[in-house]
């Protein structure tokens, strides 16, 4: 799958190593990651596209209002990503 923004995304390297986050934005090589509980749309992780692998692409996600330009919240995504955790367990 292709890392875009809205994108369910997993961690490869870093402290983080291994946390889901969706894509915020796309900038060159870089991408900005939210997970609503410790990185907030006010403050997103900067990522190298190289240290992320993409889990999931849903329908239905926080991730298509991200796509669309809808107003998301920290709340729904730390909600749909912990969800997102106990289906994949």
């Amino acid at each position: 799958m292709e890392i875009t923004t809205g994108t369910i995304v997993k961690s490869l390297a870093g402290h983080d190593k291994e946390e889901v986050f969706f894509i915020l934005r796309e900038e060159g090589e870089y991408v900005y990651l939210v997970d609503g509980k410790y990185r907030t749309l006010d403050k997103p992780k900067k990522k190298n596209r190289k240290h992320v692998e993409t889990v999931s692409c849903e329908a239905g996600s926080p991730g298509e209002k991200i796509r669309e330009g809808q107003r998301v919240t920290d709340e729904e995504i730390a909600r749909f990503i912990k969800c997102f955790k106990k289906q994949k367990k």
